[in-house]
């Protein structure tokens, strides 16, 4: 079992349910699935573009452990010379333990790996009580090997839970051991 499961089932848990005197288990906030995508605007050819995202794919795999699925374009769209079923990105979808271990690797090893990080936003929550983070570069996880990439992407990584409360939400990613920024508050000059 993952250490941050097994973590939320025997510390989390029962803390979720002292502090907001919840009558049951099921009514604590759990993470459903982690969704990670990348979009790909350049090279505007449709065909050069198949042979980034294929490299990207690739990346993709070694970032999150599984096969990653091409998204299309639903419609054309002539001023941005997009046609109906050219690829425009990637993403996966990463439930039970493959997400746990990315969770896990995310907290620990990835979101230090940022430059000059400062935490995550503590408002860049929906109101379903999912939350989404947006990534810069794919290099800070360790697995990619920069010889192989042809340039830096960015990427969004979207925590979807089981609650609407987005206070529960944020107390659990806190307990998690989410880095979210510290409030600074600004002292008025006399």
């Amino acid at each position: 079992m993952n250490r941050l499961k097994e973590k939320y089932q025997q510390e989390i848990v029962p803390a979720l349910i002292k502090e907001f005197k919840l009558k049951t288990i099921f009514a604590v906030p759990r993470l459903k699935t982690i969704i990670v995508n990348m979009g790909v605007s350049k090279p505007e050819d449709p065909k050069a573009r198949k042979v980034v995202l294929a490299n990207i794919s690739e990346q993709f795999k070694l970032i999150t452990g599984q096969k990653p699925q091409i998204t299309l374009a639903k419609k054309a769209i002539s001023n941005f010379k997009l046609r109906q079923g050219d690829p425009l990105g990637i993403m996966v979808t990463l439930r039970g333990e493959r997400m746990w271990q990315f969770f896990d690797k995310l907290i620990s090893i990835v979101l230090p790996r940022v430059k000059d990080f400062r935490g995550c936003k503590s408002k860049a929550f929906d109101s379903r009580g999912n939350y989404s983070l947006g990534l810069s570069e794919q290099i800070i996880f360790p697995e990619i090997d920069y010889s192989k990439i042809e340039g830096v992407r960015g990427l969004q990584v979207c925590l979807m839970t089981n609650h609407l409360k987005v206070n529960q939400v944020f107390r659990m990613l806190e307990l998690f051991g989410f880095p979210f920024e510290k409030l600074v508050l600004k002292r008025k000059k006399k």
